[in-house]
Protein backbone atom coordinates (compact mmCIF):
# COMPACT_ATOMS: atom_id res chain seq x y z
CA UNK A 1 0.00 0.00 0.00
CA UNK A 2 1.55 3.30 -1.12
CA UNK A 3 0.66 5.38 1.97
CA UNK A 4 2.88 3.19 4.15
CA UNK A 5 5.99 4.45 2.35
CA UNK A 6 5.46 7.98 3.64
CA UNK A 7 4.82 7.01 7.26
CA UNK A 8 7.65 7.69 9.70
CA UNK A 9 9.15 5.02 11.89
CA UNK A 10 7.26 6.41 14.89
CA UNK A 11 3.98 5.61 13.20
CA UNK A 12 4.89 2.16 12.00
CA UNK A 13 4.31 0.56 15.40
CA UNK A 14 0.78 1.92 15.51
CA UNK A 15 0.16 0.89 11.93
CA UNK A 16 1.48 -2.60 12.60
CA UNK A 17 -1.18 -3.06 15.25
CA UNK A 18 -3.88 -1.94 12.86
CA UNK A 19 -2.71 -4.29 10.12
CA UNK A 20 -4.12 -7.10 12.22
CA UNK A 21 -7.54 -5.51 11.67
CA UNK A 22 -7.72 -6.58 8.03
CA UNK A 23 -10.35 -8.65 6.31
CA UNK A 24 -8.77 -12.02 5.46
CA UNK A 25 -8.28 -12.31 1.71
CA UNK A 26 -7.87 -15.75 0.12
CA UNK A 27 -5.72 -16.04 -2.99
CA UNK A 28 -8.22 -17.68 -5.35
CA UNK A 29 -7.21 -19.08 -8.72
CA UNK A 30 -9.84 -18.93 -11.43
CA UNK A 31 -9.97 -20.40 -14.92
CA UNK A 32 -9.50 -17.27 -17.02
CA UNK A 33 -5.73 -17.27 -17.60
CA UNK A 34 -4.08 -19.05 -20.50
CA UNK A 35 -1.47 -20.47 -18.11
CA UNK A 36 -0.84 -20.68 -14.37
CA UNK A 37 2.65 -22.15 -14.70
CA UNK A 38 5.78 -20.70 -13.06
CA UNK A 39 3.94 -18.14 -10.94
CA UNK A 40 5.96 -17.36 -7.81
CA UNK A 41 4.83 -15.85 -4.48
CA UNK A 42 5.42 -12.09 -4.23
CA UNK A 43 3.50 -10.80 -1.23
CA UNK A 44 3.30 -7.22 -0.06
CA UNK A 45 2.68 -5.95 3.45
CA UNK A 46 -1.10 -6.31 3.12
CA UNK A 47 -1.37 -8.03 -0.28
CA UNK A 48 -1.07 -11.68 -1.25
CA UNK A 49 0.24 -12.33 -4.73
CA UNK A 50 1.66 -14.89 -7.12
CA UNK A 51 3.05 -13.59 -10.37
CA UNK A 52 5.17 -14.17 -13.41
CA UNK A 53 6.69 -11.62 -15.78
CA UNK A 54 8.99 -11.90 -18.80
CA UNK A 55 10.72 -8.61 -18.12
CA UNK A 56 12.57 -8.15 -21.41
CA UNK A 57 9.51 -8.84 -23.53
CA UNK A 58 7.22 -6.68 -21.38
CA UNK A 59 9.59 -3.71 -21.39
CA UNK A 60 9.91 -3.96 -25.17
CA UNK A 61 6.14 -3.50 -25.59
CA UNK A 62 4.87 -0.01 -26.45
CA UNK A 63 1.12 -0.41 -26.96
CA UNK A 64 -1.53 -2.14 -24.88
CA UNK A 65 -5.27 -2.72 -24.95
CA UNK A 66 -7.61 -3.74 -22.12
CA UNK A 67 -10.33 -6.37 -22.42
CA UNK A 68 -13.24 -5.41 -20.10
CA UNK A 69 -12.85 -7.01 -16.68
CA UNK A 70 -15.03 -10.02 -15.92
CA UNK A 71 -17.03 -10.07 -12.65
CA UNK A 72 -19.22 -13.23 -12.68
CA UNK A 73 -22.67 -12.91 -11.10
CA UNK A 74 -21.97 -16.02 -9.00
CA UNK A 75 -19.32 -14.09 -7.04
CA UNK A 76 -20.57 -11.79 -4.25
CA UNK A 77 -24.22 -12.41 -5.28
CA UNK A 78 -25.56 -9.74 -2.89
CA UNK A 79 -24.09 -7.01 -5.06
CA UNK A 80 -26.43 -5.40 -7.56
CA UNK A 81 -25.75 -5.35 -11.28
CA UNK A 82 -24.89 -1.64 -11.01
CA UNK A 83 -22.40 -2.28 -8.19
CA UNK A 84 -20.82 -5.16 -10.10
CA UNK A 85 -20.36 -2.93 -13.17
CA UNK A 86 -18.89 -0.16 -11.01
CA UNK A 87 -16.31 -2.51 -9.48
CA UNK A 88 -15.30 -4.01 -12.85
CA UNK A 89 -14.98 -0.52 -14.29
CA UNK A 90 -12.80 0.52 -11.34
CA UNK A 91 -10.39 -2.27 -12.34
CA UNK A 92 -10.41 -1.13 -15.98
CA UNK A 93 -9.85 2.52 -15.07
CA UNK A 94 -7.10 1.72 -12.58
CA UNK A 95 -5.36 -0.40 -15.21
CA UNK A 96 -5.70 2.25 -17.90
CA UNK A 97 -4.34 5.09 -15.80
CA UNK A 98 -1.49 3.00 -14.38
CA UNK A 99 -0.48 1.63 -17.79
CA UNK A 100 -0.47 5.18 -19.18
CA UNK A 101 2.77 5.83 -17.32
CA UNK A 102 4.61 4.06 -20.15
CA UNK A 103 2.26 2.56 -22.71
CA UNK A 104 0.06 3.98 -25.42
CA UNK A 105 -3.48 2.72 -24.81
CA UNK A 106 -5.33 1.61 -27.95
CA UNK A 107 -8.86 0.46 -28.74
CA UNK A 108 -9.86 -3.19 -28.64
CA UNK A 109 -10.20 -3.31 -32.43
CA UNK A 110 -6.63 -2.07 -32.94
CA UNK A 111 -3.43 -4.15 -32.87
CA UNK A 112 -1.36 -3.93 -29.68
CA UNK A 113 1.88 -5.36 -28.34
CA UNK A 114 0.06 -6.54 -25.21
CA UNK A 115 -3.55 -7.45 -24.45
CA UNK A 116 -4.62 -7.32 -20.79
CA UNK A 117 -7.42 -9.48 -19.35
CA UNK A 118 -8.54 -9.44 -15.72
CA UNK A 119 -11.22 -11.31 -13.77
CA UNK A 120 -12.65 -11.20 -10.27
CA UNK A 121 -12.21 -14.64 -8.70
CA UNK A 122 -13.58 -13.97 -5.20
CA UNK A 123 -15.17 -11.06 -3.35
CA UNK A 124 -16.82 -10.42 0.00
CA UNK A 125 -19.37 -7.65 0.46
CA UNK A 126 -19.03 -4.89 3.06
CA UNK A 127 -21.33 -4.87 6.09
CA UNK A 128 -23.24 -1.62 5.49
CA UNK A 129 -24.33 -1.22 9.13
CA UNK A 130 -20.81 -1.53 10.57
CA UNK A 131 -19.44 0.76 7.85
CA UNK A 132 -22.13 3.35 8.54
CA UNK A 133 -21.37 3.36 12.27
CA UNK A 134 -17.66 3.74 11.55
CA UNK A 135 -18.32 6.60 9.13
CA UNK A 136 -20.50 8.39 11.70
CA UNK A 137 -17.81 7.97 14.37
CA UNK A 138 -15.16 9.35 12.03
CA UNK A 139 -17.28 12.40 11.20
CA UNK A 140 -17.90 12.95 14.91
CA UNK A 141 -14.16 13.02 15.62
CA UNK A 142 -13.81 15.97 13.26
CA UNK A 143 -15.78 18.08 15.71
CA UNK A 144 -13.57 17.19 18.67
CA UNK A 145 -11.09 19.95 19.54
CA UNK A 146 -7.65 18.32 19.50
CA UNK A 147 -4.21 19.82 19.02
CA UNK A 148 -3.12 16.87 16.88
CA UNK A 149 -5.46 15.20 14.38
CA UNK A 150 -6.16 11.61 15.36
CA UNK A 151 -7.12 9.12 12.63
CA UNK A 152 -10.21 7.12 13.52
CA UNK A 153 -9.92 3.45 12.56
CA UNK A 154 -13.12 1.87 11.34
CA UNK A 155 -14.78 -0.98 13.19
CA UNK A 156 -12.95 -4.12 12.00
CA UNK A 157 -16.19 -6.01 11.42
CA UNK A 158 -17.78 -6.89 8.11
CA UNK A 159 -14.96 -5.53 5.95
CA UNK A 160 -14.81 -6.68 2.35
CA UNK A 161 -12.04 -8.39 0.43
CA UNK A 162 -11.19 -9.01 -3.21
CA UNK A 163 -9.29 -11.63 -5.18
CA UNK A 164 -8.29 -11.05 -8.81
CA UNK A 165 -6.34 -12.67 -11.62
CA UNK A 166 -4.94 -11.06 -14.76
CA UNK A 167 -2.57 -11.68 -17.63
CA UNK A 168 -0.95 -9.83 -20.51
CA UNK A 169 -0.50 -11.69 -23.79
CA UNK A 170 1.36 -10.84 -26.97
CA UNK A 171 -0.22 -10.80 -30.47
CA UNK A 172 0.42 -14.55 -30.77
CA UNK A 173 -1.56 -15.19 -27.58
CA UNK A 174 1.54 -16.07 -25.56
CA UNK A 175 1.50 -15.02 -21.92
CA UNK A 176 4.09 -12.36 -21.06
CA UNK A 177 2.91 -11.61 -17.51
CA UNK A 178 0.34 -12.96 -15.05
CA UNK A 179 -0.79 -12.29 -11.51
CA UNK A 180 -3.02 -13.75 -8.82
CA UNK A 181 -3.85 -11.02 -6.29
CA UNK A 182 -5.78 -10.79 -3.02
CA UNK A 183 -6.27 -8.03 -0.48
CA UNK A 184 -8.72 -7.36 2.33
CA UNK A 185 -9.98 -3.99 3.49
CA UNK A 186 -7.94 -2.43 6.29
CA UNK A 187 -9.37 -0.65 9.33
CA UNK A 188 -6.93 2.22 8.88
CA UNK A 189 -6.58 2.76 5.13
CA UNK A 190 -9.96 1.87 3.59
CA UNK A 191 -12.79 4.33 4.16
CA UNK A 192 -16.03 2.98 5.63
CA UNK A 193 -18.88 3.71 3.21
CA UNK A 194 -22.53 2.67 3.45
CA UNK A 195 -22.49 0.28 0.52
CA UNK A 196 -21.98 -3.47 0.11
CA UNK A 197 -19.62 -2.65 -2.77
CA UNK A 198 -17.50 -0.01 -1.02
CA UNK A 199 -14.47 -2.12 -0.07
CA UNK A 200 -14.26 -4.15 -3.27
CA UNK A 201 -14.62 -0.88 -5.21
CA UNK A 202 -11.54 0.59 -3.52
CA UNK A 203 -9.61 -2.67 -3.76
CA UNK A 204 -10.44 -3.00 -7.47
CA UNK A 205 -8.64 0.26 -8.21
CA UNK A 206 -5.67 -0.89 -6.10
CA UNK A 207 -5.42 -4.09 -8.13
CA UNK A 208 -5.50 -2.12 -11.38
CA UNK A 209 -2.62 0.00 -10.15
CA UNK A 210 -0.58 -3.03 -9.03
CA UNK A 211 -0.96 -5.03 -12.23
CA UNK A 212 -0.36 -1.91 -14.28
CA UNK A 213 2.87 -1.27 -12.41
CA UNK A 214 3.99 -4.86 -13.05
CA UNK A 215 3.76 -4.19 -16.79
CA UNK A 216 5.16 -0.66 -16.68
CA UNK A 217 8.29 -1.66 -14.76
CA UNK A 218 8.59 -5.37 -15.53
CA UNK A 219 9.10 -6.25 -11.86
CA UNK A 220 6.89 -7.03 -8.87
CA UNK A 221 5.14 -3.96 -7.42
CA UNK A 222 5.52 -5.40 -3.91
CA UNK A 223 8.34 -5.48 -1.39
CA UNK A 224 9.90 -2.17 -2.42
CA UNK A 225 11.37 0.36 -0.01
CA UNK A 226 11.43 4.13 -0.13
CA UNK A 227 8.92 6.66 -1.42
CA UNK A 228 7.24 5.94 -4.74
CA UNK A 229 5.79 9.23 -5.95
CA UNK A 230 2.90 9.08 -8.46
CA UNK A 231 3.37 10.52 -11.93
CA UNK A 232 1.72 13.80 -12.89
CA UNK A 233 -0.68 12.00 -15.18
CA UNK A 234 -1.84 9.83 -12.27
CA UNK A 235 -2.29 12.89 -10.05
CA UNK A 236 -4.29 14.68 -12.74
CA UNK A 237 -6.47 11.62 -13.31
CA UNK A 238 -7.11 11.22 -9.57
CA UNK A 239 -8.32 14.82 -9.51
CA UNK A 240 -10.90 14.04 -12.15
CA UNK A 241 -9.01 15.77 -14.98
CA UNK A 242 -8.77 14.30 -18.51
CA UNK A 243 -6.58 11.17 -18.69
CA UNK A 244 -3.33 11.05 -20.63
CA UNK A 245 -4.80 8.81 -23.34
CA UNK A 246 -8.25 9.30 -24.86
CA UNK A 247 -8.91 5.54 -24.64
CA UNK A 248 -9.08 5.83 -20.85
CA UNK A 249 -12.11 8.14 -21.20
CA UNK A 250 -14.24 5.07 -21.99
CA UNK A 251 -13.96 4.10 -18.30
CA UNK A 252 -15.06 7.51 -17.05
CA UNK A 253 -13.02 9.86 -14.92
CA UNK A 254 -12.19 9.50 -11.25
CA UNK A 255 -14.73 11.33 -9.06
CA UNK A 256 -12.04 13.77 -7.89
CA UNK A 257 -13.13 16.11 -5.10
CA UNK A 258 -16.65 14.66 -5.06
CA UNK A 259 -15.15 11.25 -4.42
CA UNK A 260 -12.95 12.52 -1.60
CA UNK A 261 -15.85 14.29 0.11
CA UNK A 262 -18.14 11.31 -0.42
CA UNK A 263 -15.56 9.00 1.11
CA UNK A 264 -15.18 11.25 4.15
CA UNK A 265 -18.94 11.33 4.63
CA UNK A 266 -19.33 7.59 4.16
CA UNK A 267 -21.45 7.94 1.00
CA UNK A 268 -21.78 4.92 -1.31
CA UNK A 269 -19.39 5.02 -4.28
CA UNK A 270 -22.46 4.55 -6.50
CA UNK A 271 -23.42 8.13 -5.57
CA UNK A 272 -20.12 9.76 -6.50
CA UNK A 273 -18.72 7.65 -9.36
CA UNK A 274 -20.65 7.77 -12.64
CA UNK A 275 -18.76 4.71 -13.90
CA UNK A 276 -18.03 3.94 -17.54
CA UNK A 277 -19.21 6.22 -20.30
CA UNK A 278 -22.58 5.10 -21.64
CA UNK A 279 -21.28 4.82 -25.18
CA UNK A 280 -18.50 2.44 -24.00
CA UNK A 281 -20.75 -0.10 -22.26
Amino acid sequence: MRPLRSIGYGGLAAVAGLLAACAPAPLVQGVGLSSYDAMAPSDGLITKSRLKVRKEQVLAAKTVKIVPTSFPSTIAPKLTHQQRELVANAVNRGLCVSLSDRFKLVRLDEPADLTVRASVTQATETDEVAAGISAAASIGMNFVDMAVPVPTPRIPIGMGNLSMEAEATNPLGEQEASMLWARGANAFFNSPRASKASDVYELADAFGEDFGELLVKGVSPFGKSGIDLPSWQKINSAMGLPPKHAECERYGRYPGLAGVVGSQLGLPPEWTDSGARQSAR
